[in-house]
């Protein structure tokens, strides 16, 4: 790895964004970008937290569900977010049809930390398909 500059940084991205607008594709693109720290244990130092705010909105009208335990269902209720608990996702027991439904229905799922080890289980392959 080296260092890098934010102006290189900056000007590669610009690049990249301008070659998506020239060579239009059928579907969305993304770019990512990975940044190592020197010196950094993050299990161990918890320094850097906090949120960015994007100049712009992804996605204006993004249908999230919440897939979770009786707390975060009971949150989910009080902003007026789509949930499902675990019984819920219990009566899909695994049938295609209603999971396809389900993830089609939906552009993103947020997941408790006791229920996402559990979809897998309860939902099969039909999230990762859809």
């Amino acid at each position: 790895m080296s260092k890098l500059q934010a102006d290189v940084v900056k000007e590669a991205i610009a690049q990249i964004c301008a070659d998506a607008k020239k060579n239009n594709r059928k579907f969305t693109e993304t770019i990512e970008l990975q940044i190592g720290l020197k010196n950094y244990d993050p299990q161990k130092d918890k320094r850097f937290s906090g949120s960015v705010r994007l100049p712009h909105i992804p996605r204006p009208k993004m249908k999230v569900c919440m897939l979770g335990d009786a707390q975060h269902v009971e949150e989910a209720q009080k902003i007026d977010l789509d949930y499902m608990d675990v019984e819920g996702l219990k009566k899909l027991n695994k049938n295609k049809k209603l999971v396809k439904k389900l993830a089609k229905k939906y552009h993103a799922f947020l997941a408790s930390e006791a229920v996402i080890k559990q979809i897998p289980r309860l939902l099969g392959p039909g999230l990762n398909k859809a």
